[in-house]
């Protein structure tokens, strides 16, 4: 059977190699951070449900979702590594081994998923206390995490198929999907809460529902036979050429969000110290502050996307402008969302912390600090979107990898045991770290910008018909 792309990829693929790339920015990236907004908005909105069942509830899911975040970190930085080399045989025009890339990535996905949930579900509340979960959200959150267990295995598949279809240029599908994924978590959320007075295993439930409606959506999608995109059982291949350059990509972004993770877990355990309240607020602080840095990272993945397109169509200038972009827009983000944020910080936080004044004052004084990096993980996010597009995850290891264990933990440590700040040591820590890893992500970007530069005028000199392509 012969592999073809649809008229709608073969005019995407020339629009992503050819169009101004300003426009191709906007195209690509404009769904992916409104989608990633409004995410992060019905995030805090069920945050808010949560707050309603009690404060202790809010700190149990905001303390379980990051150590959700660590498993879910196998499949998302799966989807990143193999994203990328989907993207560059994209680009290349190799439709044979797109497909056989695709249908390679959604059976590894399916082992890792089923795998996860066969060792953990049984085993959760050791897993929980290996972790170092303090035993009030052990408590109430056991059969939570058990839920939230299966609601990742579904993750998995939606995480793989969410970077396809951003290598295949339908952010739009991306968009709408995922806001009726979000409408239907909250509406069930909202349901079981209000309407049935429910606990946080029913927030669970909500998740698992609605993440089941992505993927059935997906599977429909991706069942048209011959398309380069679909999956075909029959083109699963675990040989070298074709499994190995995405799990090898893949493998330091697995590291580095599963260190991500298990870092700002340690965090919250640190931060138990002062309070479980202050894990709560900690949570509803980074919360509001992905009111700034989701639509940052919808540029980034749009952006690293662009970049191995034209990579792989033999474009590195191009490639690089792509990052340009990406930074100017991701300031422009973080300047304009602080703002807001700090603006409006005391009704946001009351909004959270109902009539607790304490709650309300943690969050406002977390914050205030929080927001310091809403420029600086801008810069962060363009040169990570950068160095995924070219293929350079280990530096993007080395970047997150210092970000918690070299910017984050050593600080809280040292607040902690010299000083007698309390609860606001935790915002200022977050501070700290995002401005520092700021100023490393500048300094690694100018030195990259400056390597990819050198490389590109060698590509010409040995390509003398791609001489003006920018």
């Amino acid at each position: 059977m012969n592999v073809k792309l649809s008229q709608r990829e073969e005019e995407f693929l020339d629009f992503s190699l050819n169009g101004a790339m300003g426009k191709v920015i906007f195209h690509v990236c404009a769904p992916l951070a409104l989608y990633q907004s409004l995410a992060q908005l019905f995030k805090i909105l069920d945050s808010l449900m949560a707050a309603h069942i009690s404060p202790a509830a809010v700190s149990t899911v905001s303390y379980l979702s990051q150590v959700n975040l660590a498993l879910s970190a196998l499949g998302s930085g799966l989807a990143v590594g193999a994203g990328i080399k989907i993207s560059e045989a994209y680009g290349a025009g190799d439709q044979e081994l797109v497909k056989q890339r695709v249908s390679s990535l959604f059976a590894l996905c399916a082992l890792m998923g089923g795998l996860l949930l066969f060792v953990l579900a049984p085993l959760a509340a050791p897993f929980l206390r290996l972790m170092r979960t303090p035993e009030e959200f052990i408590l109430e959150g056991s059969l939570y995490f058990i839920l939230e267990l299966f609601g990742l295995a579904i993750t998995f598949f939606n995480h793989v198929y969410i970077s396809v279809e951003r290598a295949r240029g339908n952010s739009s599908r991306i968009l709408f999907l995922n806001m009726a994924v979000i409408v239907a978590k909250l509406a069930l959320t909202a349901w079981f809460v209000y309407g049935f007075g429910s606990g946080i295993n029913m927030i669970a439930v909500a998740t698992v529902l609605s993440q089941g409606l992505l993927m059935a959506a997906g599977i429909v999608n991706l069942s048209q036979k011959g398309n380069a995109f679909s999956f075909s059982l029959h083109k699963v291949s675990f040989r070298k050429n074709v499994i190995g350059p995405m799990v090898s990509l893949s493998f330091p972004v697995i590291v580095e969000k599963i260190a991500f993770s298990l870092g700002k877990v340690a965090v919250n355990s640190m931060s138990v110290a002062y309070g479980a309240l202050t894990v709560g607020a900690l949570g509803i602080s980074n919360q509001i502050g992905g009111i700034t840095t989701t639509p940052q990272n919808g540029v980034q993945e749009g952006g690293s996307a662009i970049i191995s397109q034209n990579l792989g169509g033999g474009k590195p200038e191009r490639a690089l402008s792509a990052f340009w972009w990406m930074l100017a827009v991701n300031i422009g983000f973080g300047a304009v969302f602080m703002s807001i944020t700090l603006l409006y910080l005391e009704q946001i936080s009351c909004f959270f912390a109902k009539n607790h004044e304490e709650f309300s004052r943690m969050i406002q004084e977390i914050y205030r600090f929080e927001a310091l990096g809403a420029i600086p993980l801008g810069i962060n996010a363009a040169v990570q979107g950068l160095l995924y597009g070219f293929g350079k995850t280990k530096t993007t290891l080395i970047i997150n990898f210092s970000r918690v264990f070299v910017f984050r933990i050593p600080v809280l440590w040292a607040l902690q045991r010299f000083t007698s700040l309390g609860s606001v040591s935790a915002g200022i820590v977050m501070g700290v770290s995002n401005v520092s890893i700021g100023i490393l992500s500048l300094g690694i970007g100018i030195y990259e910008v400056k390597k990819i530069r050198h490389q590109a005028k060698g590509y010409r000199a040995h390509n003398p018909l791609t001489n003006g392509a920018i």
